[in-house]
Formats: C-alpha cells, structure tokens, sequence
C-alpha cells in the first residue's frame, strides 16, 4: 500500500490496533450531537502480476494436514464459526454434488468446489442479508458473494481444509464480465495448502483470486470482518448509503476524483497468499 488515509465527518480522533487475526482497526467516537456520519476512506495500492500456480499439488498434499504444519493460526479457521457452520440443507447440498470427499489434491478439489458453487447459485442481491445464515442461500439457490464464500468455507474445513474469509474489492474490467457489483465490497474465500500457503477462490465468479482482488480484511466469517461496525445513542432512525470506486491510477488520485456522492442501497491486492518459498504474501460482500 502506497498510502491510506480515513476522514470522518463530523470530525474525529482515529485510533487504531491490531485484531487476533493480523487485521488493522481503526475506531473514533463522535460524542457531540449529529444528524450524519460520513466515513472517507481512499487508498493507493500498488500490485504486481502474480506467478502462476501449478496446475495441481502434488500426491502428498494431503498428507502434509498434520500438526506439523498446521500451527495455531490454522486451526482458528478449521471448525464452524458464526457464518460458516454446517446444517441439513449444506449437508444436502454436499450429497447433491458428490462433495462428501474431496476430488483429487487439495488443489484440484478446491477449483472443482469453486465452480460447483458458481454454477449452483444465481447472483442476485437482496435475497440475503449481511445476518443471513447460509441455508438462506442454499433454500433459495441465490445470493451474493459473502453467501457463496461461507457455503465455500464450510465445505472446505469439512475436509480439513483451513478456510477464511477474506473481505475488500474487486477491480472490474470489462473484458471480465464479473457477476459481482462493481460499486461494491467483495468477498471470496483463502485455503491454506501447506506446501503453497494460503491461496484465495473467488466462487462469485469462478475465478482464482489475482491481482485484482483487493484485501482489506480476513477472518473466520463475515462476522469478524464487517467492513463498519458501530452504535449510536438517540431516537433518530438510521440509514446506510456506500459508494465504491477503483480506478487505476499511475500517480496518486487527487481528492475530488476519489469522493462520490454516496447511494443508497438495498438490504442487508491483493495478491494471492502463496509459498514462502515460491512466492510472495500479498493480496462482500453484499451491501446492506
């Protein structure tokens, strides 16, 4: 990242940590009255071409799930979490698809999954929410991007895949013809195989994650990585507006390019993380 910067109105003091999984967060408090809040948040990031991956793992992959390379890390995304848990409608939707078993290497397997939730769902928002458990989804065969991440995680950590969620943006060209909004976050997943690292699936739209893929955040679900998450004191009602724009740029973008009135809408870099040793660490989402 070349630089970051958030501006809020009204005005705040930024503070910022580090979450338990690597994120960084930042939070203020706007204790006087106010009728809005409005958030800014503009970046410039620089990507690379990514190296391409093998075609599949080899023999032994699986072989390698052992606690010899799995650490800590690993196991926070190997059991069900909020979003990502299993249910009779997933186990269904396994049975349907022959994905009691994975097909081949874990690489292998994990495409073949990519592409079977591609072509199972319709992408259509507003049939789910942000809150929306997966059997939403998975009753409706419609959703977005974060629903189609989560039914993808479950299935992979039912293989004793590592599996998380990975919230940001997805850069758009029209030659790629993408299901996902254009105007909106994104969400895809990352699995971890040992002998390459952790390697992103985008299900949306049936696609490895590139350099177009822009990470913001990861986490076990969308529950840990909500792009704004906040409360207020006082009887007013609330609504959401958001506006996205990405746009490639070969010097910084001026401030008045970036800002966008902002829209109301309906309910509700990254660089694939590959082997140390291979390659180089880099790098939903529906809008409510």
């Amino acid at each position: 990242m070349r630089n970051y910067q958030i501006v809020t109105n009204p005005r705040a003091q930024l503070y910022a940590y580090t979450d338990h999984f690597g994120n960084a967060v930042y939070y203020f408090n706007v204790l006087r009255e106010h009728w809005e809040l409005r958030i800014e948040a503009q970046s410039v990031i620089e990507v690379k071409d990514l190296p391409p991956l093998p075609d599949a793992a080899d023999s032994l992959e699986w072989q390698r799930y052992n606690s010899f390379n799995l650490t800590a890390e690993h196991y926070d995304f190997l059991g069900e979490s909020t979003f990502a848990t299993g249910s009779a409608q997933l186990q269904n939707f396994i049975e349907a698809h022959g994905l009691e078993k994975p097909k081949g290497d874990p690489l292998t397997a994990l495409k073949q999954l990519n592409e079977i939730i591609y072509a199972a769902f319709d992408y259509e928002v507003g049939v789910t929410e942000v809150h929306s458990p997966i059997d939403k989804a998975l009753g409706e065969k419609r959703g977005v991007c974060q629903d189609f991440a989560h039914i993808m995680i479950a299935i992979a950590r039912s293989w004793g895949v590592p599996a998380r969620y990975v919230s940001g943006y997805l850069y758009h060209r029209r030659q790629d013809k993408n299901r996902s909004g254009e105007d909106a976050t994104h969400a895809w997943v990352e699995a971890y195989l040992p002998s390459m690292g952790w390697i992103g699936f985008d299900p949306t739209n049936n696609i490895l994650a590139s350099e177009r893929h822009l990470r913001a955040a990861a986490g076990r679900d969308y529950a840990d990585v909500p792009p704004t998450r906040g409360t207020f004191k006082g009887d007013a009602e609330s609504e959401l507006a958001v506006a996205v724009t990405m746009e490639p740029t070969a010097a910084p973008v001026r401030h008045e390019e970036f800002l966008r009135v902002a829209r109301p809408i309906g309910a509700s870099n990254d660089m694939r993380p590959t082997n140390a040793e291979n390659y180089y660490q880099q790098q939903q989402q529906q809008q409510q």
